[in-house]
């Protein structure tokens, strides 16, 4: 049975078992996903071969990263097809080729920053870069600040501080910014998207969401976003209707476009969602969706057995 989600111009077939793994492997949690030039398909996942790569049809192409990579957790491509790839685990950002040859690195792996002391890296989340290049990392679970790099990973200046007021972040989760150089910062905790300027200045925020986890940013005529919220945190509101966990689609000034499941709460069903932390989207329109569920279902379901396997990676095909 076909299972379709979304709206109007904003519809996808659920593709089930797209990966087509080795013999034997698995993704276990899959933190972050992106699709290069070429539609080729890179995950970041926290399993034994941390970077696999797949054609758009979901056959196997190749794997690196073994032993290198401590907790993944943020990826995104360039215009170049150079990977950017965020260790919250190891503290460091690398810049690296299709085949993984590290190009630049940003931070020290194993050393953090101070808790919470603002200089960068305590557990960083993930990248973007401003139309020149620059580089900025959302340095969210053991800070709450946004470092903005030059190309060349000198660090230009920082902004954010804990907290609820604009600017103000808690958990600064993921990061993105558009053809015109606004910066958008998934504020997770405190359910909302802030947008700034290049520099740290603050712009506006949109607030239509729960927990917004994975953010990615569609180019192009019409500029848009895909948002994977997160939903409830606690058992007492888990099967909730209308909440999550879900992806949204929003318009450049962060207008709810289509909601893409989350009526019933969290599932491992064609077409529900545990946990959507990363994003992608291709240039045919189909959206990639990285799940961390088995960091999430024990959160979700703490009186429950975990299942030995559980799905975290769906792609969803744009009905045309």
């Amino acid at each position: 049975m076909t299972t379709i989600l979304g709206s109007g111009e904003h519809r996808y077939e659920v593709v089930e078992n797209w990966a087509q793994l080795p013999g034997g492997w698995e993704f276990k949690d899959v933190a972050a996903v992106a699709c290069d030039s070429k539609d080729r398909v890179y995950v970041f996942n926290r399993g034994e071969h941390p970077m696999m790569v797949f054609d758009r049809d979901g056959k196997f192409l190749k794997s690196w990263g073994e032993g290198q990579y401590p907790r993944a957790h943020g990826l995104h491509i360039d215009a170049e097809d150079n990977l950017f790839l965020t260790d919250d685990g190891g503290h460091f950002v690398r810049k690296c080729s299709t085949d993984g040859k590290v190009l630049l690195e940003i931070g020290v792996p194993g050393k953090p920053a101070p808790y919470m002391s603002g200089k960068p890296f305590h557990r960083c989340t993930h990248t973007a870069q401003s139309p020149r290049g620059e580089i900025y990392v959302s340095d969210g679970y053991g800070n709450a600040r946004v470092h903005k790099y030059s190309p060349d990973g000198k660090l230009l200046l920082s902004w954010g501080e804990p907290g609820t007021d604009p600017g103000q972040f808690n958990i600064a989760h993921n990061i993105a910014t558009d053809a015109q150089g606004w910066v958008y910062v998934a504020d997770r905790e405190n359910h909302r998207v802030q947008v700034f300027d290049g520099n740290g200045k603050y712009e506006t925020q949109w607030v239509n969401m729960h927990r917004p986890c994975g953010l990615y940013c569609c180019r192009g005529p019409k500029l848009q976003f895909v948002i994977g919220e997160l939903g409830p945190g606690m058992n007492i509101n888990r099967p909730h209707p209308n909440l999550g966990p879900r992806l949204s689609i929003v318009d450049a000034k962060g207008k709810l476009l289509a909601r893409l499941g989350g009526e019933t709460g969290p599932g491992l069903e064609a077409g529900r969602f545990i946990a959507p932390h990363g994003l992608a989207v291709d240039s045919r329109g189909d959206i990639y969706v990285g799940e961390v569920s088995y960091t999430e279902y024990p959160r979700l379901y703490p009186e429950g057995k975990i299942p030995w396997r559980m799905r975290s990676l769906q792609k969803l095909k744009k009905i045309s």
